[in-house]
């Protein structure tokens, strides 16, 4: 990530995220955050059978952990300027698995200044370790007069 003010900011300067190692004890910690223990992330007996045309071979981690790891790191990136994450919207591409590294990145993509604020529309995606693309979507951020994004 490098510094940028507001107005140096321009369509196409990236924002790189922290790698996650996925592991079942991540899954499983997510389940207990979540309260979410759906047999997808916590039991292989059950995930051995097909999903109607899908067979995922196992357990996979929760969507909304990706969603978590692209709000870090827009958080990362917007808050040390006093900016504010406002809005996100992902889909979720390919599942991920135990032994999956995956990492959040962003694109800006347009900004804009309205009557009382300036806004910065970032496209975001999450990666594997092989480069398949298991989420991507939009965020918007609304940096205040005078914020810079570090």
């Amino acid at each position: 990530m490098t510094t940028a003010n507001f107005e140096s900011l321009k369509a196409g300067d990236t924002i790189d995220g922290p790698a996650f190692a996925v592991s079942r004890e991540s899954i499983r910690l997510f389940c207990d955050a979540s309260l979410d223990y759906n047999p997808l992330h916590l039991d292989d007996n059950y995930m051995k059978g097909d999903f109607g045309k899908t067979n995922f071979g196992g357990i996979i981690m929760h969507g909304m952990n990706n969603f978590g790891l692209i709000s870090r790191m827009l958080t990362d990136w917007a808050l040390p300027a006093g900016a504010i994450h406002r809005r996100l919207e992902t889909r979720w591409l390919k599942p991920v698995k135990p032994g999956d590294t995956i990492r959040p990145a962003g694109t800006v993509k347009a900004k804009q200044i309205s009557a009382k604020s300036r806004w910065v529309l970032v496209d975001v995606a999450v990666q594997n370790q092989r480069g398949e693309t298991v989420a991507a979507g939009e965020a918007m951020l609304e940096f205040p007069p005078n914020a810079k994004a570090g």
